[in-house]
């Protein structure tokens, strides 16, 4: 607290203290003039600060509402925002031992695949937006694996949801390796140490991992490599209980083992890296998961895993208000909603309205439906079907979709646009089960002006929900309803060989040549939506960094789903909101329900001032944190 008792110069010449900083309202704007003259006047008789009654931690001096329930969290020397505590830590641990942004992230993904075992997995998939700090140059890497050469188009949902029929190609590890090799220095064995011990040793594990492992049940207990581990003695592991996962610890050791063997050997440390990868994709690994699958009639083949490579790839960008918003490309459907929806919103003024009034959030609201119809239309695997890119996020495309907005009363949601030789909109269908989609994100930067963002996923929660053989791992059920389209004739339904869309996009953003920041979320159908409404918060609206990542917000959802023109598509609204805007909402013609007070999406977020300095946020929603040295 003795910062408290000395303000820097911006403070002090206000009269605020830092929990007058920290004073919002319902949607958490940031502090407005009169609030700071308010506070200025009941200052006014203090003589010295931090004495008193009006000391910053007396009960007295304590405000009515604050904008943030966390502090920001500097990071001079790098900082880490992720998914997990000690995934955070990890990363900060590579980083203090003169690693890259790119070696933390490594290390963070593998933590996060042992204590958030149902979001993400080195046999799951991902993207990744990197900054160079020495180049500046920004690419975009996808570790995406596709539908397995054998897959039936005849299977049903279910097939598609869960079990070993569910699976993609394990793509994230070949990513971590992909990072590592371009933009690392720091030995794989020591990225994977830190996970290897929380997989060996055990860690506690945390309430909400514990409920969603409880609520799987069913699942996770149909075949006994899973049981195993999350079932062990045929009882679900305790709340904060010690939680290990064996057979995970000896698989990353293995692979930590091969790329030892290389080095003793002779070998650089790139093709040592490879020698790991090889584990992975044809040695090991990949063997006993062909074994697996194929003993319990699943469609995953050695030949699936050793034709997979990760790819770099040029990111989508757009503008906005001065700022260059770069995203993950296909297969991400994420970066054509975040530039799309931007373009939308650019031709409103949106600064000028109330964060929480009902005229911002019909705002939001209709930009987002208007993207969902185009993008949900045409994206699908590049490689598989051309989508019209440049169309989608272009501002003149934006200028003509904008036409559908009406200010004052909400619209249907609409027949995606015709572009060039259309094809034709999905035919009506009865409701089609989902499955939300359950992912994780971290942001990273360092002393070196690199600046990493990931957003990793198993697809639903716990992925296929099947551990494959002995291998530890879950795989990604990209396979299910929602990452393909249920329409035969359209692009992305599920083919052999072809890759899945994602939701998962990191944004790094510039302005004025530098950087700004770097953040993502999970969330599935609301990634697009809830990155969409945190880059509002900091561009149009000021917020700092954890301020605009605690911001209500809303979501957009619809049945029987995106896919399908005409759906009944509801406002979800967190319900920090206030009670008019809900009500404002529903005369409009929307219609709305509320969620919890802190229910959408969970950012992690690097943002730079314009002093140069650095800050995180992390997310209240989940059991993110940032950490910073």
């Amino acid at each position: 607290m003795t910062s408290d008792s000395t303000p820097d110069d911006a403070t002090s010449s206000r009269g605020l203290d830092r929990r007058q900083i920290l004073l919002g309202g319902l949607s958490g704007a940031a502090v407005s003039l009169a609030a700071a003259q308010s506070a200025s006047a009941q200052l006014a008789g203090v003589t010295e600060a931090g004495v008193g009654r009006q000391a910053p931690d007396a009960p007295q001096s304590a405000p009515d509402a604050v904008a943030q329930h966390r502090v920001e969290v500097a990071g001079p020397n790098g900082v880490v925002a992720a998914g997990h505590p000690l995934a955070s830590m990890a990363g900060v641990r590579m980083l203090m031992q003169g690693g890259t942004a790119a070696d933390a992230a490594v290390a963070a993904m593998a933590v996060l695949n042992v204590v958030e075992p149902w979001a993400s997995g080195a046999a799951g998939n991902g993207l990744a937006t990197v900054l160079e700090g020495k180049t500046g140059k920004i690419t975009a890497l996808a570790f995406t694996g596709a539908a397995p050469r054998l897959v039936e188009p005849s299977a049903t949902p279910a097939d598609l949801t869960a079990g070993p029929k569910a699976v993609v190609t394990p793509g994230a590890f070949g990513g971590w390796i992909e990072l590592a090799r371009r933009y690392g220095r720091l030995p794989l064995a020591t990225l994977l140490e830190p996970a290897i011990g929380y997989a060996r040793d055990g860690h506690p594990l945390d309430p909400s991992i514990a409920a969603a492992i409880i609520r799987q049940q069913a699942r996770l207990t149909r075949y006994p490599t899973t049981a195993a581990i999350y079932f062990p003695g045929g009882r679900p592991p305790a709340p904060r209980a010690m939680f290990k996962n064996l057979p995970l610890a000896r698989s990353f050791q293995a692979l930590a083992d091969a790329e030892t063997a290389a080095l003793k050997g002779g070998a650089s440390r790139d093709r040592a890296l490879m020698a790991a990868y090889d584990h992975f994709y044809t040695g090991p690994i990949a063997q006993e998961m062909d074994r697996f699958s194929r003993a319990n009639g699943g469609w995953l083949r050695l030949a699936d895993m050793r034709d997979y490579k990760p790819q770099w790839r040029d990111p989508l960008s757009t503008s906005y208000r001065g700022h260059e918003v770069i995203c993950s490309p296909l297969t991400s459907r994420t970066g054509l909603e975040t530039c799309e929806q931007l373009n939308l919103l650019e031709g409103f003024d949106i600064a000028a309205l109330a964060p929480d009034s009902p005229q911002a959030l019909h705002l939001i609201a209709e930009c987002i439906k208007v993207t969902k119809a185009d993008v949900y239309r045409y994206a699908a695997d590049p490689a598989a079907f051309p989508t019209p890119v440049s169309t989608l996020i272009s501002k003149a495309f934006a200028d003509q979709r904008r036409r559908l907005i009406n200010p004052a009363r909400a619209g249907v949601f609409p027949t995606g646009a015709a572009i060039g030789t259309a094809r034709a909109g999905p035919r009506p269908l009865d409701a089609t089960p989902r499955v939300p989609g359950d992912t994780t994100n971290l942001s990273i930067t360092d002393s070196e002006g690199n600046a990493v963002g990931v957003t990793t996923t198993l697809g639903g929660g716990f992925g296929a929900c099947v551990i494959m053989g002995e291998t530890g791992m879950f795989c990604n059920n990209g396979l299910r309803i929602g990452s393909t389209a249920p329409y035969p004739d359209h692009p992305n339904f599920v083919r052999g060989g072809q890759i899945p869309l994602l939701g998962n996009c990191p944004i790094i953003v510039r302005h004025e040549g530098r950087f700004k920041m770097v953040f993502g979320t999970p969330g599935g159908e609301t990634i697009g939506q809830t990155q969409f409404q945190y880059l509002i918060n900091v561009i149009d609206r000021g917020l700092p960094v954890q301020a605009a990542i605690e911001a209500p917000r809303l979501a957009l959802d619809a049945e029987p789903g995106f896919y399908t023109p005409g759906a009944a598509v509801t406002v979800q609204l967190e319900s920090r909101f206030p009670a008019e805007s809900l009500a404002a909402l529903q005369a409009m013609g929307h219609r709305v329900k509320r969620v919890g007070p802190y229910a959408i999406g969970s950012i992690q977020a690097v943002l730079q001032s314009e002093h140069g300095t650095k800050t995180a946020g992390s997310d209240p929603r989940r059991m993110g944190y940032a950490i910073g040295y």
